[in-house]
């Protein structure tokens, strides 16, 4: 599969998140040879975990399924920018390619708010690619925070 074709497995999951009223991010982790290592969206809600963004939903699962924190060669595919958290973790684990659909404006740390690799000091650097069915990804989101809204009046 190309990156479209994993990015909408990740709308996938971001769609599986807005179902139970979680903020719509969905990723998922392929190895080198374009095979799923592991799937997961946004559940910091219903987990009652700040720290169970669906980047890190993703890394924990295929950490534990291939029984080892790095995750060398893999790529993962996340409907949102990562925020700084999120590319941490990302750092860490070795993550060798982070493709990514819709900008982050408030909190993103790729190219938004933040822009972390752009100092030079990580000891690691995935290849990344932004901006892959980033309308589609925007407008899931878009959608979401508007019924929300929506239901506040």
């Amino acid at each position: 599969m190309n990156d479209a074709a994993w990015m909408r497995q990740a709308l996938l999951q971001a769609e599986s998140a807005a179902a139970l009223e979680e903020v719509p991010v969905g990723a998922v982790l392929v190895d080198a040879d374009g095979e799923l290592i592991a799937a997961g969206h946004n559940q910091p809600i219903s987990a009652q975990d700040p720290s169970a963004h669906a980047e890190i939903v993703v890394l924990r699962a295929a950490a534990k399924k291939l029984a080892n924190y790095r995750l060398p060669g893999t790529t993962l595919y996340v409907t949102l920018e990562p925020c700084v958290m999120c590319v941490g973790a990302l750092v860490h684990a070795r993550v060798a390619r982070l493709v990514y659909g819709a900008t982050e404006p408030k909190t993103g740390a790729i190219e938004s708010a933040q822009k972390l690799f752009e100092t030079g000091e990580f000891n690691h650097r995935p290849e990344i690619e932004g901006g892959v069915l980033a309308d589609e990804c925007g407008a899931l989101l878009t959608r979401f925070f508007e019924r929300k809204r929506a239901a506040r009046r």
